[in-house]
């Protein structure tokens, strides 16, 4: 089935999710254009203040995000409201925050990129002109709450490239939309 297609009943939201180095972007980015609907990156989404935070090397707190997660629900409603298919990323690190963004909206489904440690480091540490410093990753990981088989979402460990990654996930979406969601 082709995710933007008019014979599609609902418009389908794909949150590209994970710890900063996860590939969420880049993933993203190409699922949009490999699916043909329009892609957000949540940085985009993020206050100034909370940019300035992580600059700083200051983690955020659930209070820092809550705005930026309405921010984030409300682009989605805008999407679903109108009937359009979309992609963006948020890193979704809690349940509550994943429950904010999923619940009451069952157009959207999240993808959650699995990668270890050792590979975020070496991505964190080789990424150039980006506001989240490497040294935030411990804190993001101390976060992390793993999506569990009772979420709207498909756990991805991302193993191989970025094209492979997407292929499984446009995958998932077909059987998806076919019958019941399933996780990996």
């Amino acid at each position: 089935m082709n995710f933007s297609a008019p014979a599609q009943t609902r418009p389908r939201i794909l949150i590209v999710a994970g710890v900063s180095g996860s590939g969420k972007t880049t993933i993203g980015a190409m699922l949009a254009g490999r699916l043909n609907v329009p892609f957000a990156d949540a940085d985009s989404f993020q206050p100034a203040a909370n940019i300035e935070k992580m600059r700083a090397g200051i983690p955020l707190t659930d209070e820092d995000r809550w705005p930026w997660l309405e921010r984030i629900g409300d682009w989605m409603d805008d999407h679903i409201g109108n009937g359009r298919s979309a992609v963006i990323t948020c890193s979704a690190l809690k349940r509550s925050y994943r429950d904010m963004l999923l619940n009451g909206r069952p157009e959207a489904w999240l993808v959650f990129l699995s990668v270890d440690r050792d590979e975020l480091a070496r991505r964190l540490a080789i990424r150039h002109g980006h506001f989240f410093p490497a040294q935030l990753l411990d804190s993001q990981l101390s976060a992390l709450e793993p999506p569990q088989p009772d979420e709207q979402a498909i756990a991805i460990p991302e193993t191989g490239t970025p094209a492979e990654t997407v292929e499984t996930i446009v995958s998932w979406v077909n059987e998806a939309e076919a019958g019941p969601a399933r996780h990996l």
